[in-house]
This record gives C-alpha cells, sequence and structure tokens, in this order.
C-alpha cells in the first residue's frame, strides 16, 4: 500500500530548519480537525525570544498559535483543548493561568499541563500544543 502526497493546503511550516530536520509540521489538517503541534517561544526567523521570562514565553508561544490558526483562516474559540508542557511547573504554573485564561477570553478549551525536566531548546520553559475543530 503507497503512501498518498500530502496536500499541501493541509500543512503547514514556518519554514525553519529544525521541521525538516525533525521531519513534522506546525499544524496538519485533517479533515474538519486542526493539529497545532508544540509551539514556543520564538521569532518568524526562528530565533528564541525572552530567555528566563516564563511569562514573556507564553506570550510569544500564543502569537506562534495564532500564526498557525490564522494560515488556516481558524480562530481561538475553534481550538478545543490544549496541551502545556512547562519546566519548574510550580514556580511557574501562577504565571500561566492568568495569561492562558487571557487568551482564551470567555472561551473555556479542556486543557492539560505537565511539569517536565527539559524541553527541545536549553532556554526553553513552555511549549504548548492545541488541537482544533474546525467546524465549531
Amino acid at each position: 500500500m503507497g503512501h498518498e502526497m500530502e496536500n499541501t493546503d493541509s500543512v503547514f511550516n514556518f519554514g525553519l530548519p529544525w521541521e525538516d530536520a525533525v521531519g513534522y509540521c506546525q499544524g496538519l489538517r485533517v479533515g474538519t480537525t486542526l493539529r497545532i503541534s508544540g509551539q514556543l517561544s520564538h521569532d518568524p526567523e526562528g530565533n528564541f525570544l525572552h530567555v528566563g521570562d516564563f511569562g514573556a514565553q507564553v506570550r510569544a508561544t500564543f502569537e506562534n498559535i495564532d500564526r498557525v490558526l490564522a494560515h488556516f483562516n481558524a480562530r481561538r474559540d475553534q481550538i478545543i483543548e490544549t496541551n502545556i508542557f512547562m519546566r519548574d511547573f510550580r514556580e511557574n504554573f501562577a504565571t500561566f493561568g492568568p495569561i492562558h485564561k487571557e487568551y482564551f477570553g470567555n472561551h473555556r478549551p479542556a486543557s492539560n499541563a505537565w511539569g517536565v525536566t527539559a524541553l527541545a531548546l536549553p532556554d526553553q520553559l513552555v511549549e504548548i500544543a492545541a488541537h482544533v475543530d474546525l467546524t465549531k
């Protein structure tokens, strides 16, 4: 059984070196579902932002989620679940909660949070993935 070529409209990448090196995409639409890979704090050129500033990293991470949503003409209120991975969980969760709430406004997606010992980049303190229902 062969693999069909993916419809390029169903895949989104920022064009960063690690996407090809690791073999993944930033966003993948399958039918009416959009999966957004774990996002982190970087600018459009892939430069890491906000070393040591957890709150600023969270905000930049949500900005990258917005970039993926925009590519698929999706909205924040279509996000049905977030998965959050953070270093120094006990120290950072109190900062994370209000920023997550502010980002979503009155929308309340399901949410899961894990404390981790390390993430992909040495200075990375947070990573956020999302599951989107495009029919909402």
